[in-house]
This record gives C-alpha cells, structure tokens and sequence, in this order.
C-alpha cells in the first residue's frame, strides 16, 4: 500500500508540475508546429521550381529531356513554352535593315524556333501590337533613321502611331505590357544630330507603354571611322550574337528582362555608366556608348515633377529669382527642349515673354504634348475619332448627335493658356493659366492659314497606312468643321470673332467651347466693325453652336472640380449662363459627371438649366486622364454608362421641356434636346451645315441685320443615332472595332 502511494504521490506530484508550465508546453508545441509548416511549404515551393521532368531512373528519359533542350529551347510539347516564336519588324530604305532581319530571322529559325519577318509598312500596329502582349512571341524592331532624323517611309506610321499612342491619355500606361522586345537602330554618326534617333525614340515609346526590354537598345554605325566594330555589319554580327545568347536564355526560362537595374524607366547596364539619350543629342561622344540606356519619363506623376505643375500668371513674383539663370540657359542655346520637365517649360514661357521671343513656352508646351503649333499661343491636333473614321470605324459623339464628318473635322485652339484648373483636364495642368490676355497675338488670318495647312498634312500622313478608306482620305483634306475646344479658353483670344468669321469664309462649320469664365466676351463687341453695323447689335459673332461648360451645380463644387482663378467665378459663371439665354444660334450646356464630386446635384442642375435656357445638354462621364500629381481622380471616379443613363432619366425627370434624344456608347455620352428641336414626333438634332453657310453669308451680307435662329438649319436625326436604338449611337455604315486581347480606356474625345 505504501508501495502504491509513493507512485499515486510521485504522478501527482509530475501532473501538478506540468498544469504548472503548462505555458511553456503550450509555447513548444505551437514553436513545433510552426517549424513543421515552414519546412512543408519551402520544400512545396523548391519542387515547384524545378522545370527538368522526372526521369525515373531510366537514362533513356533523361537523355530524352536533353534532347528537347537542344540549343537552349523547349519544343511546344514541352509543359511551359517561354518562347513562343520570334516576329523581326523592319523599316528599311536602302535595304538594310531588311537585309539584317533575314539573317536574324535565318539564325533564329537554327534554334528551332517559329520566327516571321514583317515589313513595318505592311503592317497595322494598332489591330497587332496589342495581341503580341500575350502571344509569347519577342518582338525585334530593327529600324534606320533617314534623312533630317525622320524614319524610313514604310515605317512612317508604324512610328507615328506608337508615339501618338505613349502620349495619349487615352492609351492606358500599360497598353503593352507583357510585349517583350528589342531594338536595333541603324543610322550614321556623321549626321550628329540626328543619329539613330528613330531607335531611340522607338525604344523609349515601347517602354512607356510598358513593353518590357529583353536587352539594351543597340545601334549600328554606317560611319566606318566611328562605327564601334568597324563597320555597320560588324555592328549588327555583334549585336546578333548577343541577341541569340538572350533568346536561349529567355527559352530556358530565364525571366530577368535587362542586365541591369530598372527603376523609373531609367535602364542602366551592369559594369557600364548609363546615360541619358534625348531625342536630339549632341556631342561626338554618344556614338561611343551604343549601348547606353535612355533615361524616359514614365508617368504623369513624373512628367509633373512630384509637384503640382500649374503656375498662374498671377503667381509670377514666385519665380522671378530663377529668372536670370534661365535667361542665361536661354541665351547660350543649352536648354534642351526634351529634357525640360513641365514646372521647367512654364518657366521659360514666362522668360520668353520677357525676352519678347518669337517663341514662346507654349510651344514647348506643345512638344510636349503633341500639338502642331501655330504662332505663339494656338494649337491644332489631330482628334483619334478622325484617324477612327478614316478607316471607317466609327465617328465621335458629335457625329452622333449633331451630324460632322469626323474625318473632316479640325480640332484646334487660338488660345492654349485657360483661366481654370479642373480636376479633370486631360492636360494635366500642362498649359499656363491666367485671367487676361497678356501674350503677344498673333493674327486671325495667320492661324487659320497654318491650322489647316498643318491639319491637312497630319491627314496625307495616312496615305497608304492599312485601312484607311481612300475615298474619305480625299475628303478629310477638306476642312468642313472646326472644334474650338482643344485645350485653354478659346474665347479669350481677342480676335476671336474675326476668326470664326474667317472660318465661315472658308465653308467651315465653328463649334465654340467657353468654361463659363467670360461673360462679356460671350457678349462681346467685334474687334473690327462694319460699317453697317449698329452698335446696339454688337455681339459674339454667330456661331454654328455654342458651348458652355457646367462641370458643377453650386458655388463649392464648382470651387473643388473647376478650380478657377477669378475669385468671383461663381458670379461670372452665372451671368455666363445668363448671357447664353441671349444667344439665337445652337446653345450647348456640356455636363461632365464625376463620381463622388457632382453626380447628386440633380436640383441644382436643374435650376442652371433654366437660367440658361440652352437647346442642348450633352451630358458625359468624365474621362479618366491617367496619374496626375495636379489631381486626385482614379478609374473609381468614372462612372459607368449606365450610371450616366440613370442620372440622364433622372434629370430628364425635372425638366419637362426638354428629352432624350440621342446616345453615344462608346464616348459614354447622352443628349438632352429641347422639345422644340421634336417636330411631328421627329427629333431633329443633326444641322443642315450648306443652310447654315447660306445664313451667315446673309447675315454679314445685310451688315448684321438678317438674324437667325436654331430652328432655321435643323436637320432630321437618323434613327441608328436616337435614344435606344440598337446601335447606342453608333453609325451602321461603319464597322466597330474590337481588340481581341487587351481593352483600353477610350471613352471620350
């Protein structure tokens, strides 16, 4: 029994001194558990690595598996393909670069590998760039540079469209991303400033659509004396041997896109000093480092230098002390115009004004942006819906709704500088800003000369490019409609009104776009008057219609989503409106929805409406413009269409003299019409363009005292274009297109 005691004691006493530190067990246990877990899922991931297939002992199958890795690729049976196949497009004019893609394309088909030679002007990069994001295939770019540093004539557009398409906004950042590339130039350093400067820029627009480099740009040399291996072939025999190690390696699966680091779009090879190369590089050295990277801006956030890039007229003492060093720059001809960020470009817009030079920081403003300038302070820019509607794929809203030709439309501006700072600009703040005119003009005559010279030129650009219908290319020379509303504050030009005169001269049709700002000058006197004309008349010259934008319904969200200069912009925007009601011709108000800023005003809206009285509102969802340290707004801030169907029906609701006309899908746009523009049943919202040519002759021919009004050069709206036909607005003789892989943000125009 004492035996049996001293046991019961001694487990007593073990089972008291584990409840103890029981903590302690709890704590080894879970520290177990853990290690446990670590081990399984690192040795999960190892296996998961390893590509090589299980042999099971038999030398037979491991002598197989290095058969299927002969030269370095995997046949397709292989169960992951890293390698699709490889595509070599050339712009060639003399032949050489045509001559270097079959010997490249010889030497790839030795590895085993699918490879095709594509000749750049036959081929369409808008339909077939976007499909190699996700083809597998590596994309090889081998493209001369010819005379004055432009690119050979076949690839004329390819390289057109690729820079249009890393500018626009509308092009998403990443519109290539998964697009594997190289690139190998071909030029002669004895023309220094224009040395390879197609490749480049090439390189530099793939990276900014988010192509991913395999290798660093190459360059040949036809400069035997400068060329790094002695001759242009030597170049391309070296550059070639080079290629094909990094094909072998990408087919083994190795995935490190370039031998250096990366940040930013700045590419730096490893063991080699990176410099930056800019469209228009100097010095007898840059042919030496063939394999420098560039150094491109990748981002809005960066083109606006991490700060907010706007600066006001008003807010010119702030800069002055910088003045005399970029006066100094100006002067010894240094400023590179590319490597000037944009807080940079508004400076020496202001020093340019000063200096009383013929060029101003608008057009570098321009340079930046795509522009063709014109003078000093205007603009013209080819719109996307006139190349869309060159090919036949569809107008842009104002087709739609009102009847243009969109591939005869111009787009175009006497004046880039605007006096708000709307969240929304697709400029991200790019242009100057200021409350009156203080630049040096130029004349109304002189503008409209240059916009339609350079107009026309951007549009022979597309003669032979894949698509486009010959019959509307002969068309789009002649000018018929003009939009004033590329970018700033057309209205604040002083001459404005003999330039819409001019305009109707010339058989064009004026579509003028006001941010509400300049009442007066909605009313305003002509510049020049005719001698017939009584005072008491003077005003706005007629237009074919006339826009104004109501970006917001109250005083505070005007203030928060328009940003204006003026500190009474809220009066200024009303007697704008009220001075709107006034107008005879085609009134538009133009409502840009953004999510969470304007969309639950639907009362106050309606209050503006009938204080303005305008025979239209087109209503759109804001357009969403990329990063921008100037804005706040994301892809959460664009509303969908049907969210801007429902406010439309909704406000449709409050107003009862007005309807729902018309509906344009794809720019994410409806029309609200006036009933008086509904005769017999029937909308009539397109314009008779010949009947209101016919009216303004009359008018000017009578010293102003024929008038007109709206009803008089309507026209019936097709039923394709009307509120819920089956084709949301888009035009049947035309054929919408659809990318097959990745979509883009094109909503609006």
């Amino acid at each position: 029994l004492d035996v049996s005691m001293d046991t019961w004691s001694y487990f007593h006493t073990c089972l008291v001194s584990i409840w103890l530190h029981r903590s302690y067990i709890y704590s080894a246990v879970a520290f177990g558990i853990s290690l446990w877990i670590v081990i399984q899922f690192t040795t999960t991931r190892t296996k998961s690595k390893v590509t090589e297939p299980k042999s099971h002992g038999n030398p037979s199958s491991r002598e197989g598996t290095a058969d299927k890795l002969q030269n370095g690729c995997a046949p397709p049976q292989a169960q992951e393909v890293h390698v699709a196949g490889v595509k070599i497009f050339y712009g060639s004019q003399t032949g050489t670069a045509k001559r270097f893609a079959k010997a490249l394309a010889e030497a790839v088909a030795s590895l085993n590998l699918p490879v095709e030679v594509i000749n750049m002007g036959d081929y369409d990069p808008e339909d077939g760039l976007a499909e190699e994001t996700c083809s597998g295939n590596i994309c090889v770019f081998l493209v001369a540079t010819y005379t004055e540093g432009q690119p050979p004539e076949s690839a004329a557009w390819f390289c057109k469209w690729l820079e249009e398409s890393a500018n626009d906004f509308r092009v998403g950042k990443s519109f290539l991303q998964g697009l594997r590339y190289a690139v190998f130039g071909l030029g002669n350093s004895a023309y220094v400033d224009h040395y390879n400067t197609v490749g480049r820029r090439m390189d530099r627009w793939l990276w900014m659509l988010s192509a991913s480099r395999i290798m660093t740009r190459a360059e040949g040399d036809c400069n035997v004396a400068q060329s790094k291996h002695g001759s242009i072939e030597a170049d391309f025999e070296a550059w070639k041997a080079k290629f094909l190690t990094r094909l072998q390696a990408l087919c083994k699966g190795e995935k490190k896109p370039c031998s250096g680091k990366c940040k930013k779009g700045k590419c730096k090879s490893s063991g080699k000093q990176s410099k930056e190369s800019s469209d228009h590089e100097h010095g007898t050295s840059e042919h030496e480092n063939t394999e420098a990277e560039e150094l491109f801006e990748t981002s809005s956030e960066e083109e606006a230098g991490g700060t907010d890039s706007v600066i006001d007229v008003e807010d010119l003492g702030n800069i002055m002390g910088h003045m005399k060093k970029a006066k100094v720059l100006l002067l010894e001809g240094v400023w590179n115009v590319h490597g000037v960020n944009h807080s940079g470009y508004h400076l020496v817009y202001f020093v340019c004004q000063f200096l009383q030079a013929k060029v101003s920081c608008l057009m570098i403003c321009a340079l930046f942006s795509g522009y063709k300038l014109i003078g000093s302070h205007s603009g013209v820019k080819l719109c996307r819906w006139t190349k869309s509607m060159l090919r036949g794929r569809g107008g842009c809203y104002k087709h739609t709704f009102y009847g243009i030709e969109s591939h005869r439309c111009m787009e175009a501006t006497p004046s880039l500088a605007c006096a708000n700072k709307c969240v929304f600009c697709w400029r991200h703040h790019t242009n100057p800003v200021g409350t009156e005119w203080r630049w040096k003009m130029d004349q109304p005559e002189v503008i409209l000369q240059e916009a339609i010279e350079k107009h026309q030129n951007m549009i022979r650009q597309f003669k032979g490019v894949s698509g486009v219908k010959a019959a509307r290319l002969e068309e789009a020379l002649a000018v018929k409609h003009c939009a004033l509303s590329l970018v700033g504050e057309p209205i604040m030009y002083p001459h404005i009104n003999r330039f819409v005169r001019l305009l109707h001269q010339h058989g064009i049709s004026t579509f003028l776009v006001t941010n509400a700002q300049f009442p007066e000058e909605i009313r305003q006197e002509l510049q020049e008057i005719p001698p017939k004309l009584p005072p008491e008349t003077l005003e706005l010259e007629p237009v074919t219609q006339l826009y104004v934008s109501v970006d917001a319904s109250t005083k505070e969200s005007l203030r928060r989503i328009d940003r204006p200069l003026f500190k009474d912009f809220w009066q200024r925007f009303l007697d704008s409106l009220k001075a709107l009601a006034e107008k005879q011709q085609r009134t538009v108000y133009r409502l840009t929805l953004v999510k969470a800023w304007n969309v639950d005003e639907l009362k106050a809206y309606a209050d503006l409406i009938s204080l303005g009285k305008p025979d239209f509102i087109e209503v759109k969802g804001v357009t969403y413009c990329g990063e921008s340290s100037a804005s706040s707004l994301t892809m959460a801030n664009v509303p969908w269409h049907g969210e801007v169907v429902s406010f439309v029906q909704e406000l449709a609701r409050l107003l009862p003299e007005y309807g729902i006309a018309c509906e344009h899908e794809h720019s994410n746009c409806l029309l609200l019409a006036h009933s008086k523009f509904q005769v017999d049943g029937e909308w009539r919202t397109w314009i008779d363009y010949g009947r209101f040519q016919e009216l303004v002759r009359e008018h000017e021919q009578s010293g102003g005292s024929r008038t007109f009004t709206a009803a008089e050069y309507t026209a019936r709206t097709p039923p394709w274009a009307l509120f819920g036909a089956r084709e949301r607005g888009f035009d049947p003789l035309d054929v919408r297109f659809q990318r097959k892989s990745k979509a883009r943000d094109v909503s609006g125009c």
